[in-house]
């Protein structure tokens, strides 16, 4: 980081587009930058604004300014320092030596992992570190595939697989992975406003429901935050009928960072998607109705714990990011709760996975 820091800049939200040249910025200027993870809430860039001193910002969001130029030499980070995809798997501890709050050890194991696209996790080796992660269930979010053409390489031995795609090719879509059959899969919400896009999988197993699910992004300016908050009320009441019968266990990207602690820079992005007044109300809202976020139960003042770091400017090596993957579950388990880890360590997507131990 640079001796002074550096001025944040006002800003927009969502992605850019992969591949698309980043702009250049002042040098001393950082902007935040934050992905759409809706590829039909794709942004058209802000033109460049001038700032009182001359200096250029962009309208983006979460991250470092889009390439930083460097001060001696003018040269440009090198772009396998800015998106680096590799994994070193010796590095990962799998297990886990935490009782909860009984005093037992795990007896299960669940992953969850935005892959940003599941054609591209495998190029980049990412199928190699789920098998390594050996989890009971695994839920993915973003797959982008349809059915129909779904790789083999998902299709792991041992595993009972069920995916959920979107009526657009390339779209959202999740999936669900399970070495225990389940008593029944549900699809969608039945609410035809999103069962189109492929957001939400509901496994029931004996002593408990698994959702593996995709929340709707409030968009860029904001454009889709009506949808969200209405899938926030049709969320909230299925998961509500689902704790009537057994408890449940939510994982998935639920595009929200619910507090301030939850992201790098909370100032710079009030009015930006994912962390809006509604969206954050919509998360106390439904933790208050019985449920609990299992990362910040074990860990309320961890810092710079985040799942989500946008592609450009290396923002993943100087951990500029977002907390927006979630294990949420009924409250009445969270003594059954062992440990709710973040696999920073692994690559291949702008997520990283979530790993939630516990004994049921």
């Amino acid at each position: 980081m640079p001796r002074k820091r550096a001025a944040q800049a006002k800003v927009d939200s969502p992605k850019a587009k992969p591949g698309k040249k980043a702009e250049k910025v002042n040098k001393n200027e950082v902007s935040n930058r934050k992905r759409t993870n809706d590829t039909n809430d794709e942004p058209v860039p802000k033109k460049m604004k001038t700032d009182s001193k001359g200096s250029k910002t962009t309208g983006k969001s979460d991250s470092l300014a889009v390439k930083k130029t460097n001060k001696e030499t003018n040269q440009k980070e090198p772009k396998q320092m800015q998106n680096k995809t590799d994994t070193n798997l010796d590095e990962i501890d799998f297990g886990c030596t935490k009782s909860n709050e009984e005093g037992k050890k795990y007896n299960l194991k669940i992953c969850s992992w935005n892959v940003a696209g599941i054609r591209s996790v495998i190029k980049k080796k990412g199928m190699d570190y789920i098998i390594k992660e050996d989890a009971d269930i695994i839920s993915l979010q973003e797959v982008k595939c349809d059915k129909d053409k779904m790789p083999d390489e998902i299709k792991l031995s041992g595993y009972h697989h069920y995916f959920l795609d979107s009526k657009k090719s390339g779209y959202c879509g999740v999936a669900l992975l399970s070495k225990e059959e389940p008593i029944s899969v549900k699809y969608g919400l039945d609410d035809s406003r999103f069962d189109s896009e492929g957001r939400i999988i509901t496994a029931e197993f004996p002593e408990f429901f698994v959702i593996s699910t995709y929340v709707p992004n409030a968009g860029a300016k904001l454009v889709t935050l009506p949808k969200r908050l209405d899938w926030n009320s049709v969320f909230k009441k299925h998961i509500e009928e689902l704790d009537k019968k057994k408890p449940v266990i939510i994982c998935g990207d639920m595009n929200v960072a619910h507090q301030e602690i939850d992201l790098k820079n909370p100032k710079t992005n009030t009015k930006n998607a994912g962390f809006t007044k509604q969206e954050r109300d919509g998360m106390t809202d439904f933790l208050a109705a019985g449920f609990v976020d299992t990362f910040r139960s074990l860990y309320p003042d961890t810092e710079g714990a985040y799942t989500f770091w946008s592609y450009f400017a290396n923002a993943r090596s100087k951990n500029i990011g977002w907390r927006l993957d979630y294990f949420l579950i009924s409250e009445r388990i969270q003594n059954k709760v062992c440990d709710n880890v973040i696999r920073k360590q692994v690559y291949g997507s702008d997520h990283c996975p979530v790993i939630l131990y516990l004994n049921l």
